[in-house]
């Protein structure tokens, strides 16, 4: 589910840069939050083993 929401996100992120700066600054954030979720997934996933 981690990875949908991430690949929904980097969608509409690049969506973003086409469509011009209307809401650019919202997917971008979206988009961060996203990505330090994901690193902490893997940091806590290569822990456990």
């Amino acid at each position: 589910m981690l990875w949908t929401i991430f690949v929904i996100l980097l969608i509409l992120w690049a969506m973003g840069l086409l469509t011009g700066y209307t809401l650019g600054g919202i997917i971008h954030a979206l988009l961060v939050v996203a990505i330090i979720v994901i690193l902490i997934q893997v940091i806590q996933g290569r822990r456990r083993m």
